[in-house]
């Protein structure tokens, strides 16, 4: 259907008639004789006669060029068919471990060895693609925690931000419990039942300002319900000196703190020691049950303006072109 945003625009439709009303006449004297200096050398038959003409239709352009860019003033508009807008209620935030042991290479996607953080922009990216409806956030922490992505329904530019980040960012050391009150602080304003933090980290709080159990007693005061990941393998196979040896790279992985903070938030703490494991931990984030909320629509709609103003450029033109060439007087 077609609706005009300005209706009362219309109202102005009279105007060029009060114009004439208000103004006076322009009065024009012709001469009441034909002057023809060459009246000799003219024969009888070419006798010249003058008729006056009424043209109309300069007239009728006009008045329909005028019509046409009062209706292009009211900002005509396609209203289409209301689209049902896919609203979850879920405001999630997703909070990365950047330090400097997310660079250890016990991971391997698609049969390349990579590092953790690779790993996790591989599996994280599919898992905020899947999103649909869900506000997302992102921040990234090492010594100190910053947001990344504020809470937003575009998912391509989290996407895209959280594959841009790169180890050492945030500084070398991890942050978790700066991450945690950061991620309270932007979300306590929001729904109490709607707020999720994942939180992936493969080490221990080794730097920030708040403890990582404390932020996380205030996480639960808010409301904050928080998942822990553990990343990182039990053992790994490494070149030294003495031949190849068999060691733990997730020895310095605080697995009881990040337990102790998923269970005070009433979250869950899952272990990941390789890609097959991450990518079933965000297959079981995604059945995180959704909030009911009240159903909202969007209509989408295309403006319709330029063409009757371009119908109304091109009729000025058109009276202006026969102006110049004499056709109207």
């Amino acid at each position: 259907m077609i609706e005009f945003e300005w209706p009362w625009l219309f109202l102005i439709l009279p105007l060029p008639l009060l114009v004439r009303w208000l103004l006076p006449a322009n009065t024009s004297t012709q001469d009441a004789a034909l002057r023809v200096p060459f009246y000799n050398e003219l024969s009888p038959s070419n006798t010249l006669t003058i008729k006056n003409h009424t043209k109309g239709w300069p007239l009728w352009l006009g008045l329909i060029a005028w019509l046409l860019l009062v209706a292009a003033s009211t900002r005509p508009q396609w209203i289409g068919e209301a689209i049902e807008l896919p609203i979850s209620g879920r405001d999630l935030m997703l909070a990365v471990d950047l330090s400097g042991s997310m660079e250890a290479e016990d991971f391997k996607v698609r049969g390349r060895t990579v590092n953790r953080l690779v790993a996790t922009q591989w599996v994280g990216g599919e898992f905020i693609q899947r999103r649909v409806g869900d506000r997302l956030g992102l921040i990234l922490f090492g010594r100190q925690a910053y947001l990344q992505t504020p809470l937003t329904f575009d998912r391509e530019t989290v996407r895209t931000l959280l594959h841009e980040a790169v180890i050492g960012l945030a500084g070398k050391e991890t942050a978790i419990g700066d991450a945690i009150g950061l991620a309270v602080k932007r979300l306590q304003d929001n729904d109490i039942n709607s707020r999720v933090l994942i939180l992936l980290t493969d080490g221990a709080n080794t730097a920030g300002e708040v403890e990582p159990i404390k932020a996380a007693e205030l996480a639960a005061q808010h409301g904050l319900k928080i998942y822990t990941i553990g990343i990182g393998a039990d053992e790994m196979v490494v070149s030294s000196f003495f031949g190849k040896q068999r060691v733990n790279p997730s020895a310095d992985l605080d697995e009881k703190t990040l337990t102790a903070i998923a269970e005070k938030t009433g979250g869950r703490y899952f272990r990941a020691r390789d890609t097959q494991q991450l990518e079933q931990i965000y297959h079981l984030l995604d059945k995180l049950e959704p909030l009911e909320k009240e159903a909202q629509t969007f209509r989408p709609t295309a403006a319709l303006y330029a063409w009757p103003l371009g119908l109304a450029l091109l009729l000025a033109s058109l009276l202006t072109v026969a102006k110049i060439l004499g056709r109207i007087k």
